[in-house]
């Protein structure tokens, strides 16, 4: 089968039967993500990524996203992490490009380019959910007008190092403080262009670094257009690199790429991004792009074993998924249709005082009949009598339960009335059939148009 028939068959799995081939790639479908910026920590993968507006036709990027996961597969959103608004110093509201956040001593970095030729920013949280603030009030970097795609890596001797570019690659030490650096910026000569003479590393942007087995790992966007992903190796945090190959190639179907590369739980993850979601309504290319993620091997001795092209890629689930706790509607393995949401609660809200912020509600919303979610992985040990879930109507419907794919067995079956209040949240109550065993479990929406808001479900055992 040629590569376009191969194509146009997994979309007409995907848009015709409703399921999808693989179903964690792309792992989000509710908005558009690229830059994938993972983290460990805490034994959680937090995932920051750049976000592509629904409008975008060219790069319109304002914020960064924020998703975590245990699993690899369901992936629960936490929407805006931080904006160019986070920057006082910074007058545009296009250009959020790829960030990297990083834990040090307790306290969480992100690294970010800013628009306009201002320089990489950073900022500072607490948490890794946020609140980042600005601690300097300026660039952290202002070198040249290829200062965008920051990655940061500390080495095992606690030296911290920034490292940026595109068409170059260059960096500098960060200071213990992470907000400032020593040194000279540096230009690398490894990567370095140089007119009319070979490219042999074929770099391009976005870099990556990280050390695994005692080598030093770069990683970046390669071999444009399309983009796919390179690596180089070497002895040292700062070269001089040896270049080894692709751990994937371009392909026609996505013009860029970006790696962020991890270890959790004994695997090793690469992500990337690819346009499959914005071909799916659109035949005119836009930036509208999302990310996806595969396991990454290594060879004995050290290289990268070559992976293809996402579409063709998927993970097995760590663990698995426990319903008798509260769930977010915003974990989702899989889904089509829906969007996601937040909102600011306050104490005693009226026109004219909203006095203390409580809390921000995430959800599912932009709920139509056919739409569905899904989470892999359910792991239903205790049976099950009853779900419970908070909802918001608009104009009512109803949840269908489903096991396993969108017209497996029907197991439950909740009925939302009519309120017209979409910030009106209400607890529902529904019997279900008993199932044991570990399931995918299907949240298939029926109804007219604008259902209702969708925050939280839970499982009650008999």
């Amino acid at each position: 089968m040629n590569r376009n028939l191969q194509y146009l068959v997994i979309l007409f799995v995907i848009v015709v039967m409703g399921q999808p081939v693989m179903a964690q790639n792309p792992i989000i479908q509710t908005k558009y993500t690229a830059d994938p910026a993972p983290l460990v920590y805490n034994d959680t993968v937090f995932l920051y990524t750049s976000h592509d507006e629904d409008d975008a036709f060219g790069f319109k990027m304002e914020d960064w996203l924020l998703y975590t996961s245990t699993d690899m597969v369901n992936w629960t959103d936490h929407g805006v992490v931080a904006s160019l608004k986070d920057f006082n110093w910074v007058h545009s509201d296009n250009g959020a490009w790829a960030p990297q956040c990083i834990e040090r001593n307790g306290k969480f970095y992100l690294y970010c380019p800013v628009p306009n030729g201002l320089g990489i920013g950073v900022l500072v949280s607490d948490s890794p959910y946020g609140p980042f603030k600005d601690p300097i009030g300026k660039p952290l970097v202002k070198n040249s007008t290829e200062d965008i795609d920051p990655t940061v890596f500390i080495d095992d001797d606690g030296q911290a190092y920034l490292y940026w570019g595109n068409p170059n690659l260059w960096y500098v030490k960060l200071n213990p403080d992470m907000i400032s650096y020593s040194g000279e910026i540096i230009k690398d000569t490894s990567f370095a262009k140089r007119k009319g003479q070979p490219d042999p590393y074929h770099y391009q942007e976005g870099p990556w670094m990280w050390k695994h087995s005692g080598n030093y790992y770069m990683a970046y966007a390669s071999t444009c257009c399309p983009e796919g992903i390179g690596y180089a190796m070497s002895k040292s945090s700062t070269g001089p690199w040896d270049y080894k190959g692709m751990i994937m190639d371009g392909d026609p179907r996505s013009s860029g790429n970006h790696p962020g590369i991890i270890r959790y739980k004994g695997k090793w993850y690469v992500f990337g991004f690819n346009y499959v979601l914005s071909k799916k309504i659109a035949t005119r290319h836009s930036e509208r792009r999302s990310v996806n993620v595969t396991e990454l091997m290594y060879n004995a001795d050290g290289t990268i074993q070559k992976l293809p092209f996402w579409t063709s890629t998927k993970i097995k689930q760590l663990g698995s998924l426990n319903p008798y706790q509260k769930v977010e509607a915003e974990t989702i393995a899989f889904s089509e249709g829906v969007k996601t949401d937040q909102a600011t609660e306050w104490e005693n809200e009226s026109p004219w005082n909203k006095g203390r912020k409580i809390a921000e509600r995430f959800f599912v919303t932009s709920i139509n009949n056919g739409d569905y979610t899904m989470v892999k992985g359910v792991n239903f040990s205790k049976g099950a009598a009853a779900i419970e879930l908070s909802v918001a109507s608009i104009n009512g419907g109803k949840i269908e339960l489903h096991l396993d794919s969108l017209k497996g067995p029907l197991v439950g079956t909740i009925n939302i009335p009519q309120t017209g209040e979409s910030d009106l949240w209400r607890t529902h109550n529904a019997p279900v059939k008993n199932v044991n065993g570990i399931h995918d479990l299907y949240f298939v929406f029926k109804g007219e148009k604008d259902l209702f808001n969708f925050d939280w479900w839970r499982l009650k055992s008999k």
